[in-house]
């Protein structure tokens, strides 16, 4: 039953990479620099990893804003949120898990009784603000500092052309590594206090229950990926902005980089000890930290080049996100708890540790997700194997087919 709760969980991952997954190559399929199907696989490894690998480090933010203590609850927050972004992904418009779950679980505090944690709150809020502004400012000089290396290596443009896109799918796969590492979190923080797993031996590593979470939702955001983040690439390529190699180069690799940051528990510590402010681990809005990149860009090359009647429909729908997915998971609350006796969480008395809340599933959960896991890696595996010699293959007919074109021009 509990492994059926976590159906809204998956569906909120594929809606992620469905929408904000698709920014870490958005700009490169939009410029034409790389097949979308390429992009899709390149991403798609990454988020995993990123996941796996560092993607606790913004859970405990989002349980310092609401710790949902029942299974029930955590399957309505993510389903509600699901659902949200999934409509606006219909529309095209590259809205924010991030801000989608931050008003699922306000609206759980407000239907169990629990407080919302207003420094956490502002917390958050703060970086839908400044993610935008600090990708602006990483694009802009980073966008000039290519522009100055091509005019001053005298490089043919078709040799820098091919330089730009090994840069841009590094890139890629940094920002969509980023991505994984700081947003999954929004996908499967709302299940940690609710959801607590065996540790699973995989024979070189082992993961914990989180982890195995992790691994889940990663997979969930990659299906979303090659699935459905085609026409999310386009718009953010292509509508707000028109861009050219070299800037979709430095939009990808500034939106990496703040979504890094925040992200990372290692340099936010690395500062502390150096006596600076700590970094705060916040899930921030791959969306919003791109279109802050896009932006910035059009700015430096003059403001007539943003689209903003595209650029207003967004913003319309970062405003409406949360709002909506807090009205939707308030009454989704009420539903499932009267209709269907979902015990859907309590409030938590002031102090109570995290740990206290926890439910631990059974041995029998633990190994349904085990074998759950190794068939799901496995398929990926053989996936990723048929994909790359089927590659190979139409890369020996494009070979075949110049070679034979050049004989019949001699």
């Amino acid at each position: 039953m509990i492994l059926f709760f976590l159906i809204s969980g998956l569906f909120l991952g594929w809606s992620l990479g469905a929408n904000d997954a698709s920014n870490a190559f958005g700009s490169a399929v939009g410029s034409k620099m790389i097949s979308f199907r390429k992009a899709a696989v390149i991403a798609s490894v990454a988020v995993i990893l990123g996941a796996v690998i560092q993607g606790s480090g913004t859970s405990e933010t989002l349980g310092r804003l609401g710790s949902v203590n029942a299974i029930g609850g955590s399957f309505t927050l993510a389903f509600a949120s699901a659902a949200t972004v999934y409509l606006m992904t219909k529309f095209s418009l590259p809205v924010s898990t991030t801000q989608a779950i931050v008003g699922a679980i306000i609206g759980w505090n407000l239907f169990t009784s629990n407080r919302t944690d207003p420094a956490t709150l502002t917390t958050i809020v703060t970086t839908w603000i400044s993610g935008p502004v600090l990708g602006a400012l990483f694009a802009i000089p980073l966008f000039m500092l290519i522009i100055k290396i091509k005019k001053r290596s005298g490089m043919h443009i078709i040799r820098f052309e091919s330089h730009l896109r090994t840069g841009l799918v590094i890139a890629g796969a940094f920002a969509a590594y980023s991505l994984g590492a700081n947003n999954i979190a929004n996908v499967m923080g709302v299940f940690l206090p609710a959801f607590n797993l065996h540790e699973l031996n995989l024979g070189l590593i082992t993961l914990s229950s989180n982890q195995q979470l992790f691994l889940l939702g990663g997979m969930a955001i990659a299906a979303g990926i090659i699935t459905y983040s085609e026409k999310v690439m386009k718009t953010i390529g292509t509508s707000i902005v028109q861009l050219n190699p070299e800037a979709a180069m430095v939009v990808v690799l500034a939106h990496s980089v703040v979504l890094f940051i925040f992200s990372s528990a290692a340099l936010s510590s690395l500062l502390v000890r150096h006596g600076l402010p700590a970094i705060p681990l916040v899930p921030v809005s791959s969306s919003q930290v791109m279109i802050g990149c896009v932006v910035g860009i059009g700015l430096y090359k003059g403001v007539r080049n943003i689209n903003f009647s595209i650029l207003g429909q967004i913003a319309a729908g970062w405003i409406a996100t949360p709002v909506i997915t807090c009205v939707l998971t308030f009454f989704s609350l009420f539903f499932f708890k009267n209709m269907f006796n979902i015990d859907v969480g309590h409030k938590i008395p002031v102090g109570t540790d995290i740990q206290e809340v926890t439910v631990t599933a059974d041995p029998k959960t633990s190994e349904i997700m085990r074998y759950l896991l190794l068939g799901i890696i496995l398929a990926g595996f053989l996936l990723a194997t048929y994909y790359y010699f089927l590659e190979r293959k139409k890369r020996k007919e494009l070979l075949l087919s110049e070679e034979k074109f050049w004989k019949n021009i001699k």
